[in-house]
């Protein structure tokens, strides 16, 4: 008796992205940034503090804001007011103010006993990693959100870099600008990035006057 060549038959495993939320991750609120902020300066978190603040106000990229360096924020003695870094994506500079509260935790932070004699701003904890891992960083994102009520699979660390940009988008409209903040190449990819919408634009024609 031949027996026919069937198909083989595969158990049945559910989608790897089943549950989550895969898209563009959503920029922080205000408000948000304010009840993290607070929740780590009641925990005298400082290192966490540091890293949420110098995350949100730098707009660096993940793998960019972990290897960061102690001299490229910290010179004399003092926190820079404005620095500038080579982004591993494109190679190409970047720079960033650092505003007087987030220049204040990174002091702190620099006063701990971790940070004696490191070179690192971020250092690992295990002496063959030299600074934290982007992963070690998304598990940090993870932990803000959700200490605060969020969704957490609905951010990331994109959120951080997204949060001040998205907000002076909102207030100004100005592309231009972002896109120099972000240190994007081309300015189609500041509008991916932002998610602009042809309703974005229309509302931006309608409020300027001729």
């Amino acid at each position: 008796m031949t027996i026919a060549n069937l198909p083989a038959i595969r158990a049945c495993r559910p989608a790897w992205n089943k549950g989550r939320v895969v898209g563009q991750k959503r920029p922080l609120m205000p408000k948000h940034v304010w009840a993290i902020r607070v929740r780590l300066e009641i925990a005298e978190n400082h290192r966490e503090l540091a890293l949420f603040n110098l995350a949100i106000e730098s707009k660096l990229s993940g793998c960019d804001l972990v290897r960061l360096k102690v001299a490229d924020v910290y010179t004399s003695g003092h926190v820079k007011q404005r620095a500038s870094i080579i982004q591993n994506k494109t190679q190409r500079p970047v720079r960033f103010e650092i505003a007087e509260g987030t220049r204040k935790s990174l002091a702190r932070w620099m006063d701990e006993r971790l940070m004696v004699g490191s070179e690192h701003l971020w250092p690992g904890r295990f002496h063959e990693r030299l600074h934290i891992s982007t992963r070690h960083y998304a598990r940090l994102v993870h932990d803000w959100v959700k200490s605060i009520g969020l969704d957490p699979t609905s951010y990331g660390t994109h959120s951080m870099r997204r949060t001040k940009v998205a907000q002076i988008y909102r207030k100004t409209g100005n592309l231009r600008a972002v896109q120099l903040l972000l240190g994007h190449t081309k300015m189609d990819s500041t509008v991916r990035y932002l998610g602009v919408e042809l309703d974005d634009a229309l509302a931006i024609s309608v409020s300027v006057e001729i």
